[in-house]
């Protein structure tokens, strides 16, 4: 691999630096850096960010890249499921090509690592999981992608389901997923002694969708701790969405985020406008991992949503009302540093030894990169260029 110098970029908070890049690695940072055989880029001053983490999306399901879907559901989480699981069957949705699409949209705009919920149920089978396999391999090498085995229609109310999970993580998930065990399965006690069975079975984390409004997804986030003490799985489980955690009382937040912190699960947020969310800043006192990520992106559930995590920040700054400088920097941190720690995404940020995965924007400080979000003037994934001003670029 060719060795890559950037020269004259801004560190957030130190000032003007060269890197330079060997072996797909951030070798040194120096004021001044010297390397005849490297490529040399030119930052002209822009601000240099770590390669931005997608820490929950579902690239299985998106029309990206497709004729807009008409979106005509009814509003019920029950009503989307099955819409979803019906028109992808009738239609023969693609998951690989449709992930690969909104995969490169991620990185053009510095997004280097994904981790994607993918649907495994008793009508498609491991179908779309093959599919998002499938685009992994081909973009490896240009953007890591990890996936979660998800029982989108449910676990124990769709018998058959378990057994295509296990399946699932025997063909190469990387994680399993969960839903709402008290409003999907109506059985949560059972459904999560599956769920980490499963998970305890083959040695993988877990990670649950939990939409379960205020007490009533108290109680299931008791339980999914409960069960994370009692296997030793701590620092092996993530919570997303986790809408209770915005409905509850002071003082049941506070001894929730307690037991989080202690067991180091971590939070997933979307931040969406229309629930009760985690508090970002009550999770951070608590010291509980708080990250963030899309959800769905232009699919049958939704119309909205960009692969642009500077965006996705900004949203969560808004719905927490984030205003100073630092407190921008927490959401910068949703979608960066916190996001990779919660997905176990290693050797990543902006030090010696990473893994070079580099954003440069015009901007001078990281506020100003995730309120303005200017385009990314170079990605590069690994130590290799793959993206200047939108574009793809492969050095």
């Amino acid at each position: 691999m060719t060795d890559l110098l950037l020269k004259n970029v801004r560190l957030p908070q130190t000032g003007m630096v060269d890197v330079l890049v060997q072996e797909g690695r951030i070798r040194q940072i120096d004021a001044q850096i010297n390397a005849a055989a490297a490529i040399v880029e030119d930052g002209g001053g822009a601000l240099l960010l770590p390669g931005l983490v997608e820490g929950h999306t579902h690239l299985d399901k998106t029309t990206w890249d497709s004729p807009w879907y008409v979106n005509e559901v009814g509003s019920a989480l029950t009503d989307r499921i099955n819409n979803e699981r019906e028109w992808r069957a009738r239609t023969g949705h693609d998951a690989a090509s449709h992930a690969r699409a909104l995969a490169l949209a991620f990185l053009r705009e510095g997004t280097t690592r994904i981790r994607t919920h993918v649907d495994v149920d008793t009508d498609a089978g491991l179908r779309h999981l093959e599919g998002v396999l499938a685009a992994r391999d081909d973009l490896a090498g240009r953007i890591d992608i990890q996936t979660v085995a998800f029982p989108q229609s449910g676990l124990l109310i769709r018998p058959g389901t378990a057994e295509l999970l296990d399946d699932a993580l025997l063909m190469g998930a990387d994680v399993l997923g969960g839903l709402d065990p008290s409003a999907i399965d109506r059985d949560p006690a059972r459904s999560l002694d599956v769920l980490f069975g499963l998970a305890s079975k083959h040695g993988k984390p877990v990670d649950i969708h939990l939409h379960e409004p205020g007490e009533l997804g108290a109680f299931t986030l008791d339980l999914i701790l409960d069960r994370t003490q009692a296997l030793a799985m701590k620092g092996q489980v993530v919570v997303s969405h986790a809408f209770c955690l915005g409905g509850v009382d002071a003082k049941r937040l506070d001894g929730l985020l307690k037991r989080l912190a202690a067991l180091d699960v971590a939070v997933l947020t979307t931040a969406p406008p229309s629930r009760p969310v985690p508090p970002v800043r009550a999770c951070r006192e608590a010291g509980v991992i708080i990250f963030g990520g899309n959800d769905g992106i232009r699919d049958t559930w939704t119309p909205y949503g960009s692969p642009d995590m500077l965006a996705r920040a900004m949203m969560i700054g808004l719905r927490n009302d984030l205003r100073r400088d630092d407190e921008v920097e927490w959401a910068f941190d949703c979608v960066s540093s916190a996001a990779a720690r919660a997905c176990g995404f290693a050797d990543y940020g902006l030090t010696p030894g990473a893994r070079a995965d580099l954003v440069l924007v015009d901007a001078c400080c990281v506020a100003e990169a995730v309120v303005t979000r200017k385009p990314r003037r170079l990605v590069v994934s690994g130590g290799a260029i793959v993206a200047r001003n939108g574009q793809d670029a492969i050095a």
